[in-house]
């Protein structure tokens, strides 16, 4: 029944191509038996340890479905409605197709997109040479969200021409000459060509049983033995080399993290959102990269230390294209560790008095090896957090302190914990939930207060994981204030990395590295209760930002977990924060912004940014284009100037620049400092 099934499935397949004009190319490659055992073990492991405990059904077959031809076709240009309703015939079929093993409906389904692929870019290649009128009133839809399968071949070479006709344009708009542009554009699409027909048999494997594991959640993934051999070095590099860490976003190079001390971060110009479409050494073409594999642009952008690299980026904020250089850089551990300052709000603010100290974290840090060989002075950010506290109490005069988490993407939870504690007297600062329901608390280890007095905690939407277990606590136990972005990043989960072994004396012999599944496995809750899973830890005061409009949340990914609760933990909360003072702060807060030009810039960048956010079409007018680009670099510029007349005369720019956003944090501290005076006043 089976093969006879696939049968049909085989001839509808021809049929549909034989129907566009394209051809089944004899040269195709077939699941081996370690596919099947790698399949099988992957279902075994999700089945068993994934947190949600769900089990691989119908509902997990038409997600997987759904995620396989989205990674494969991600901007709908190649298959066509027919095609889908051919693939959609086998949705609630899947999952007993993996669980025994079977993945022969993945090289089926890549057999076809490269066929699609072939016949796609010869369309293309004559678009290309094309002449096209740019002073139409025409437009394409840009949003891939907002675009359906398109129901015939003919409407499918329709939408070829409207997209090589906005990619020449952009070249244009960028003033590359015509010929050179058709030049660019040819190579890109004769590179789309070869990269689709160098895909090897594991990296079809490693797409669909990953469109599987994602229909759990977008954390658990599957790696190939190739993939996992390059695991470390991949995934080190990736934040090595520039120090920004990458995504392949619908057929785009997309940064979601600039690592604080990397070379992105000290440039100043590559920023998070920005789309990185093509990348070149010091001498030579820019590569373009557009539909590449994130593995190899990564191996195009890492390289030798003082070495390099161009990126072409489109920006996030303005959608022009620019050309970055950046010098690649090992990333040392100082880099990235904690600094602090103590900043005087008098030389800031007009007829201010206070000595503020600041510590700016930018990850949970702990050199795990040095604890283990017993080295007593091994460094962590906890141990560099205490330092920089002993130091404010030893000055004797600091009236409140700030910690700066913006860009803290996680790390260590032993040292999200110890360094909660220096902030409490004791209890437990977070808990975990195991497979099997079990609540793990984890209390601070040492009782005592390194820090008594105000403290204010300055968050973003890119602050994850360990940071919301810090920001949770200090806001349960309502020890300081929560500024920034309106909520954190919402990653409440924990991912463990496990080997896919398939038992096979050839991997035996050869020594092969086996498959690894990167599976989640357990999830963090505050002590109040409530999971930061998904939600995150909203602030007391929101500050405007355009990150805080950005999809880089968890609750912008597919299929990510739910936010639940749990009963809340045996703990004795403090009184340092209440309803009546957050109030009093906000009000205060917005009257300010209120008043402030660069806030009001900050808001018209805003307001510009959703426009382009939730437009669903892009213009293929040169004129209404060129003017609309034109504007965002008016804008941009005046950003960009402004922010580097306050890096000269910042004197402390690593730790706290001296801009509006931070002077903003400077004066809600004040306030908070009067606030608790008073409140301590009238409690007296």
């Amino acid at each position: 029944m089976f093969k006879s099934t696939w049968r049909v499935a085989a001839t509808c397949f021809l049929g549909l191509l034989l129907l566009a004009g394209g051809t089944i190319c004899a040269q195709q490659f077939d699941p081996t038996p370690e596919d099947q055992k790698s399949a099988q073990m992957v279902c075994q492991l999700v089945h068993r340890f994934h947190i949600s405990q769900k089990k691989i059904d119908d509902n997990i077959s038409k997600k997987t479905l759904e995620r396989y031809l989205e990674s494969v076709d991600p901007l709908k240009l190649y298959f066509i409605e027919r095609d889908i309703q051919v693939f959609r015939k086998f949705e609630k079929e899947l999952d007993d197709q993996l669980l025994r093993g079977d993945v022969k409906f993945a090289f089926t389904v890549h057999q076809a997109f490269l066929e699609r692929v072939r016949r796609q870019v010869k369309v293309a290649s004559g678009h290309i040479q094309a002449e096209h009128d740019f002073t139409l009133d025409e437009s394409r839809i840009a949003n891939p969200d907002h675009l359906e399968w398109c129901k015939s071949a003919k409407e499918l070479d329709e939408r070829w021409r409207k997209r090589i006709k906005a990619e020449l344009l952009a070249k244009k708009l960028d003033d590359t000459k015509l010929p050179e542009a058709r030049e660019q554009l040819a190579k890109r699409y004769t590179n789309v060509k070869r990269f689709a027909e160098q895909t090897e048999r594991p990296e079809v494997l490693q797409r669909y049983l990953s469109s599987m594991t994602h229909s759990f959640d977008p954390h658990s993934s599957y790696m190939s033995p190739q993939t996992r051999e390059d695991f470390d070095i991949s995934m080190r590099l990736r934040l090595q080399g520039i120090g920004a860490a990458l995504s392949s976003e619908d057929g785009f190079t997309v940064v979601r993290q600039i690592v604080p001390g990397g070379a992105a971060d000290k440039d100043d110009r590559l920023q998070l959102g920005d789309k990185i479409i093509g990348v070149g050494q010091e001498k030579g073409d820019i590569v373009d990269i557009v539909e590449m594999k994130l593995s190899r642009v990564v191996r195009l952008i890492r390289g030798k230390k003082d070495t390099k690299v161009r990126l072409r980026v489109k920006t996030a904020k303005t959608g022009e294209t620019a050309i970055y250089e950046l010098t690649r850089q090992v990333i040392e551990l100082k880099q990235s560790a904690v600094t602090s300052v103590i900043i005087d709000s008098g030389k800031r603010i007009k007829g201010s008095s206070g000595r503020i100290g600041v510590i700016n974290m930018p990850s949970f840090y702990r050199d795990f090896d040095a604890e283990r060989r017993g080295v007593a002075d091994f460094r962590s950010a906890a141990r560099d957090v205490r330092k920089a506290l002993d130091a404010f109490n030893k000055d004797g005069k600091v009236d409140a302190v700030i910690l700066d988490l913006r860009t803290n993407g996680g790390g260590a939870l032993k040292d999200s914990v110890e360094i909660s504690g220096l902030f409490i007297n004791e209890g437990p600062v977070v808990r975990v939930k195991e497979l099997d329901g079990t609540i793990t608390p984890h209390r601070d280890p040492d009782p005592g207060i390194a820090w008594k007095g105000p403290l204010v905690v300055m968050t973003s939407r890119m602050s994850a994981s360990a940071s919301e277990i810090f920001a949770g606590a200090i806001k349960d136990y309502h020890r300081g204030l929560i500024v920034g972005d309106e909520t954190t990043h919402g990653k409440g989960t924990v991912q463990n990395v496990m080997a896919v072994r398939t038992s096979s004396p050839l991997n035996f012999f050869a020594r092969k590295p086996p498959g690894a599944l990167k599976l989640t496995i357990q999830q963090f809750y505050r002590v109040n209760g409530e999971s930061s899973q998904e939600r995150g830890i909203p602030s007391d005061i929101t500050l405007p930002s355009v990150i805080n409009h950005m999809d880089v949340g968890e609750n912008s990914l597919d299929n990510h977990l739910p936010f639940d609760k749990i009963p809340a933990a045996d703990y004795d909360a403090v009184s340092q924060i209440n309803p009546k003072i957050v109030t009093s702060l906000q009000a205060a807060s917005r009257k300010r912004i209120g008043n402030n030009a660069e806030f009001a810039k900050d808001r018209d960048a805003i307001k510009k940014f959703l426009e382009r956010k939730q437009r669903k079409t892009i213009s293929l007018n040169e004129a209404v284009l060129r003017k609309e680009i034109e504007a965002n670099k008016q804008s941009d510029k005046k950003t960009d100037e402004k922010d580097k007349a306050d890096d000269k005369t910042s004197k402390t720019p690593p730790v706290f620049r001296d801009d509006h956003y931070s002077n903003e944090v400077l004066q809600i501290t004040l306030d908070y400092i009067r606030q608790l005076k008073q409140a301590n006043s009238a409690a007296k």
